[in-house]
C-alpha cells in the first residue's frame, strides 16, 4: 500500500497496489523523520494522458439488471475523481492503482469514432440504444479539449443511431447542436447523476465534477431544449447522503427531469478500503455508521456481486430506500421507465457517404 494524503482536487486518498500485482510496498518510518517529511514534500499528482490500444470501441453485456447491451467509453479512468467509483479496480487490469492512478493516470481512445464508424459498417449491424459513458464519464475535464465524445456523437447522428448519455458534466451542454436535432427524430437521451446536494460533500466526493447546482442547471437547459433529460439519483449512500432523496427528486423534477433512477453504493474490490479511507480523512466521525448501512444493505458485507441486489441491497434498509424514492418519484411524476429510442432510422456509415444528397430525413 502506498501511502497517500489528501492530494487537493482529488477524491482518493491513497494509491493502493493492483490487485493482480505480485509486490506490495509501503514506506515506513524509521523513527528519524523521514516518513514525515517525504509525505510532506511530496506534490500533489497530475494528470497524464495515454493512448489506449483498444481496437474496438462497442463493449456488449449480457448483465440482466443492465438496460442496454451495448456501450462507449471514450476514456479509461476519470478526472472526476468520484472516491465510490465501481469503475476504479478496471485500472488493475492495466497495473495500476484504482486509487489515484484511476483518477490520474487516464488512457484516451483518440480514434474512436473511427473504430465506431467501422464497427456499424459491419454486415448484419442490428442498431439498439448505444450507452455513451456506462462505466467513465464522457465528459470528464479532458474532454472539453480532446472532442472524442463529440465526434463520437457526430457519427452516431450521421448514421442517425440512438445513443443515451450519463454524466455529472454541464459540458454536455457543448453539443447541444448534435442532440437537438437527434432528440427531434427520438434518438438520444440524458441523464444527470447527482448524488448530494450539499456543496461541501459533493467537493469532496466529486472534487472534479460538477457543482450540484450547475447539474440542476444543466437538467433545465437541456429539457428546454427538447431534449429528454433524467435523473439518476446515484449512488445513494446509507448513513451519508439517504436523507437527501426527496430533495434531490423535487429539484430534479423543478428543473425538469422527465424520468428519475436510482442505484444503491457499491464498493467493489479496492473501492472499498478505499471508500474507508476517504470516510477517515473526512467524516471520521460518520465512519462506522455510515459502513454499518452500508452492510445492513448487503447482507453483513460491504459489497454484494449478484445482479439484482448489486444495484438495490437488500434487508430493511435497503427496503426504506426503495419504497422513499419509489413514493417521492410517483409523487413529483417522475417515472423510472426509460424513453424508447428510435432504432428504425438507422443507416450504415456506407450510405451516409453514397446517399447524402437524397436524405428523407434532414436533420
Amino acid at each position: 500500500m502506498q501511502i497517500g494524503r489528501d492530494a487537493k482536487g482529488r477524491g482518493a486518498t491513497a494509491n493502493p497496489v493492483g490487485r493482480f500485482e505480485a509486490q506490495d510496498h509501503a514506506p515506513v518510518d524509521d523513527g528519524w523523520g523521514g516518513l514525515d517529511a517525504l509525505i510532506s514534500a511530496a506534490t500533489p499528482p497530475k494528470t497524464e494522458l495515454f493512448a489506449d490500444a483498444s481496437r474496438t470501441i462497442i463493449a456488449e453485456n449480457t448483465s440482466p439488471d443492465i438496460p442496454f447491451d451495448r456501450s462507449i467509453n471514450p476514456y479509461r479512468g476519470c478526472e472526476h475523481g468520484c472516491v465510490y467509483c465501481y469503475a476504479r479496480p478496471t485500472h488493475n487490469y492495466l497495473g495500476l492503482s484504482a486509487g489515484l492512478d484511476f483518477e490520474t493516470r487516464l488512457f484516451v481512445k483518440h480514434d474512436a469514432a473511427e473504430l465506431l464508424e467501422y464497427a456499424l459498417r459491419r454486415p448484419g449491424y442490428t442498431p439498439a440504444p448505444l450507452a455513451l459513458g456506462s462505466n467513465t464519464d464522457p465528459y470528464q475535464p479532458i474532454e472539453r479539449r480532446l472532442e472524442i465524445t463529440r465526434r463520437i456523437l457526430e457519427v452516431m447522428a450521421r448514421t442517425r443511431h440512438p445513443v443515451t448519455i450519463v454524466t455529472k458534466s454541464a459540458a454536455v451542454l457543448r453539443d447541444l447542436d448534435i442532440l437537438v436535432p437527434m432528440a427531434r427524430q427520438g434518438l438520444a437521451s440524458v441523464a444527470l447523476s447527482i448524488t448530494t446536494l450539499d456543496r461541501e460533500l459533493a467537493r469532496r466526493l466529486e472534487p472534479r465534477a460538477a457543482s450540484p447546482h450547475r447539474r440542476l442547471a444543466t437538467i433545465r437547459e437541456l429539457s428546454s431544449a427538447g431534449v429528454p433529460t433524467a435523473l439518476s439519483l446515484a449512488p445513494v449512500i446509507p448513513g451519508l447522503t439517504d436523507h437527501e432523496i426527496e430533495r434531490i427528486l423535487e429539484a430534479a423534477a423543478g428543473a425538469g427531469a422527465s424520468a428519475a433512477s436510482w442505484i444503491l453504493l457499491r464498493l467493489p474490490h479496492d473501492v472499498k478500503e478505499l471508500f474507508a479511507e476517504w470516510l477517515d480523512t473526512h467524516y471520521p466521525l460518520r465512519k462506522a455508521k455510515v459502513l454499518s448501512a452500508v452492510r445492513q444493505c448487503r447482507d453483513g458485507r460491504l459489497n454484494d456481486a449478484d445482479f439484482g441486489s448489486r444495484m438495490r441491497g437488500r434487508g430493511p434498509v435497503a427496503l426504506l430506500i426503495r419504497r422513499r424514492f419509489e413514493r417521492a418519484a410517483e409523487r413529483l411524476g417522475l417515472p423510472r421507465r426509460r424513453l424508447n429510442l428510435r432504432t428504425d432510422l438507422f443507416r450504415s456509415p456506407d450510405s451516409t457517404t453514397q446517399l447524402g444528397l437524397f436524405d428523407p430525413f434532414p436533420a
